[in-house]
């Protein structure tokens, strides 16, 4: 590990009572630094009759309105002239940036040097609590272009001194193994499983090679995949959380959830439905606030955003690591959550009962699920599944598995099932088979056709 086993250990082994006072120091700097500086909060304080000096506390954020993306969207152009959240002036911004999109129009996001740094702080405690040090060679297989996260974690490597890679994609040459000796990776389970599978048609046990620690980042997975990868690569498999908004969050060594940079962004749990902030343990909507220590700039700052991502607080006691900022559930995207009547099933329901222990031998882990029905009269789940070599499946095997899995996560549906009102029909493709497999950019894995 880093030689202290911390990136920052004053910030990070700070006693709980100490955090928060750090925390309501920057959020009151926070709030000022909006009200001068961000069109939209300026304009947003006065209509919501709000004075930035009656915010004093991470306490009185949670009497202030949540925004949303469509409110980001509504505030950037083409609607308006300008982009009212940016918070600087032009020639005090290094880059810009967009989100994915893929839940809409791309919002535009304007990034200082000073979020830049403190983007790579983010990911380097994370880096570090994983086991990364100045030794370590690193693969990323991530994007370098408007969203931020190849480019943070490369910055983040800097500090923490390790070696990079910058492939930005996992379809790299197999030699790149064999010549750097990587000794970690960042992507994508499906990545990951892609990439053992070129590995072995090479002639290389993807357990044999110098890979010691692989980093999920970008979405959320089962452990049940997580599991199957671990045991592909014989060796630590990671979680990270990120986004162009600014939460970045990552498992550390104890795996014992994601820590979250308290000092850094301030995160609440949020029900949408009911408007209301909800306590530890609850699962709710992930809603984050930028935190700037004093003096330092932001070139896009967010008060109380709902992400559209939801998690649940685990725990603010001292990790077994050390560490005693907080600690959240592996977040799941809602944009990937469908309703099945009013019953929610989410991608990552789908990939527990997919990457189930006995289809493992059959399937390669490529899957991808539809809906199909009336919400009142019969619904279908479609979910296709991949194997090397179909005839050799057992067809009502694999779907007896994949169908318990589901009913025993979701019991609301069982009624609806027995009834046959609700189906699951399981169908098995050969290699390049998926529909997602001939779509380009990131496919979506559970898709609604009602």
């Amino acid at each position: 590990m880093h030689p202290s086993h911390f990136l920052r250990p004053d910030i990070e082994t700070m006693k709980y009572p100490d955090l928060e006072a750090l925390i309501d120091e920057r959020i009151q700097y926070t709030v000022h630094y909006a009200a001068e500086h961000s069109p939209f909060y300026k304009k947003f304080y006065r209509e919501h009759n709000i004075s930035p000096d009656e915010i004093k506390s991470h306490e009185d954020l949670l009497e202030l309105p949540v925004i949303s993306g469509h409110i980001i969207r509504e505030n950037q152009p083409p609607v308006t002239n300008d982009f009212m959240f940016k918070s600087l002036d032009w020639k005090d911004i290094y880059t810009i940036h967009e989100t994915s999109g893929t839940s809409g129009t791309p919002k535009s996001f304007f990034l200082s040097w000073d979020d830049w740094k403190r983007y790579a702080e983010k990911y380097a405690r994370i880096f570090v609590s994983q086991g990364f040090t100045a030794e370590d060679r690193m693969i990323i297989c991530a994007s370098y272009g408007m969203n931020v996260g190849a480019n943070t974690m490369t910055l983040a490597a800097r500090e923490v001194g390790m070696s990079i890679i910058p492939t930005g994609k996992c379809t790299f040459p197999i030699r790149l193994i064999q010549s750097y000796q990587p000794t970690g990776i960042v992507g994508s389970v499906f990545k990951f499983l892609r990439l053992a599978r070129r590995m072995k048609a090479e002639g290389m046990n993807p357990a044999d090679s110098s890979i010691r620690r692989l980093v999920v980042g970008g979405e959320s997975f089962a452990d049940e995949s997580r599991n199957y990868v671990k045991e592909l690569y014989d060796c630590e498999v990671f979680n990270s959380y990120g986004s162009t908004e600014g939460t970045m969050c990552g498992e550390c060594q104890a795996v014992a959830g994601l820590h979250v940079p308290e000092d850094i962004v301030h995160l609440d749990i949020h029900d949408p439905r009911h408007q209301r902030f909800l306590p530890d343990g609850e699962e709710g909507h992930i809603v984050l606030t930028t935190l700037l220590k004093p003096g330092e700039r932001c070139g896009s700052l967010l008060i109380n955003y709902d992400t559209d991502d939801t998690t649940k607080v685990i725990s603010r006691s001292r990790c077994p690591c050390g560490r005693t900022h907080m600690r959240i559930l592996n977040p799941w995207r809602e944009a990937e959550t469908i309703p099945v009547f009013e019953v929610p099933i989410n991608r990552i329901d789908i990939e527990r009962a997919v990457f189930q222990p006995e289809n493992l031998p059959s399937l390669t882990g490529e899957y991808e699920a539809f809906i199909y029905g009336e919400e009142e009269n019969e619904i279908t789940l479609r979910i296709s599944v991949e194997a090397e070599d179909k005839d050799a499946c057992s067809i009502h095997d694999i779907t007896d598995v994949i169908t318990g899995t589901i009913l025993k996560q979701k019991p609301e549906l069982v009624g609806s099932y027995d009834d046959g009102i609700f189906q699951i029909l399981v169908h098995i493709t050969g290699p390049g088979g998926l529909e997602l497999h001939h779509i380009r950019g990131r496919p979506k894995r559970l898709i609604d056709r009602r």
